[in-house]
């Protein structure tokens, strides 16, 4: 079916362009880049990514988990695909953030990133989102950092991609709204220029589930956590170590049915044990080599 007829069912189905605060809700609408343009001719110590990147087997990989994702029932929207020189804009879940009450334009605490979040506004506009807010400078807030622990209370990494100043912006925007934003330190892990989010460390499964690694978890975050009542997956701490971290980075397409990179047979056990359903892409010129997973690839503008 065309993209766009099936847009025009889900509005009619649903009455909903845009709306997200549940991490794990059915996957209605999403927001995704090319790899295939936007990696083209990317320098791989420019971008920080490791030596098993390969533009052309990444936009491959990139087109496998695409699949995956509209196999679901989602549909996906497409940011512009000019050549412009920003390979990260693939890992769109960093640029904006969605509520129920429109996006949030985030700021990025990569330099080489500073300019995509206005790819995600341009876009919003196009599909009639409205913009809630912005973060300005000096802070920063990349939407990795964002967890939603419930419908009213959304979790901050604060560390070297998000900043105090940007953590206060986004609590000053939301507030009003009835939504408790708590701020948690990172540690640095392995430096300054590489990713760690605090979705590195965890990934939603259901509104009562989440898979994590808990060495690198903030103890106050861990305690919300289970004082909540939700019940923690531990991800296989070798693959973890592995993989970078993104054996512990799922997408959940609806509540316990997610998309995982491949070759972590451990941590999908643990996923299954626990009644998930996981389906898994090759992803190690694309997610491994690049540090973002399939959660970082995508940026839910609908989930209901």
């Amino acid at each position: 079916m065309p993209l766009a007829r099936r847009e025009d069912d889900l509005n009619l189905q649903t009455g909903k362009m845009f709306g997200s605060q549940s991490m794990a809700a059915p996957l209605k609408r999403v927001l995704m880049r090319r790899a295939g343009s936007a990696m083209h001719g990317a320098d791989r110590e420019t971008w920080h990514y490791g030596p098993g990147f390969d533009a052309e087997r990444a936009a491959k990989q990139h087109q496998a988990l695409a699949e995956l994702v509209a196999a679901s029932g989602a549909s996906i929207e497409w940011l512009d695909d000019a050549q412009d020189g920003l390979a990260d804009s693939v890992f769109t879940h960093d640029p904006s953030l969605m509520t129920d009450h429109g996006a949030l334009i985030l700021s990025m605490g990569k330099a080489l990133r500073r300019t995509e979040p206005s790819l995600h506004e341009a876009a919003y506009s196009r599909m009639g989102v409205p913009i809630l807010g912005r973060v300005e400078e000096p802070g920063t807030v990349e939407g990795g950092d964002c967890v939603w622990v419930d419908a009213k209370t959304l979790a901050i990494g604060r560390g070297v991609r998000t900043n105090q100043h940007g953590i206060q912006q986004v609590a000053n925007l939301l507030s009003p709204l009835g939504i408790e934003v708590y701020g948690y330190d990172l540690p640095l892990w392995h430096g300054e220029d590489a990713c760690l989010h605090l979705m590195s460390v965890i990934s939603p499964l259901a509104d009562d589930l989440a898979l994590v690694y808990a060495p690198l978890l903030p103890a106050a975050f861990y305690q919300m956590l289970k004082a909540r009542g939700i019940k923690l997956v531990e991800g296989d701490a070798e693959e973890f170590h592995l993989s970078h971290g993104l054996s512990l980075n799922v997408l959940p397409t609806a509540p316990r049915k997610v998309i995982a990179v491949a070759g972590f047979p451990k941590t999908r056990a643990a996923m299954e044990a626990a009644g998930c359903t996981v389906e898994t892409f090759e992803a190690d010129a694309l997610c491994i080599a690049c540090e973002g997973g399939p959660t970082c690839l995508t940026r839910p503008v609908l989930r209901q």
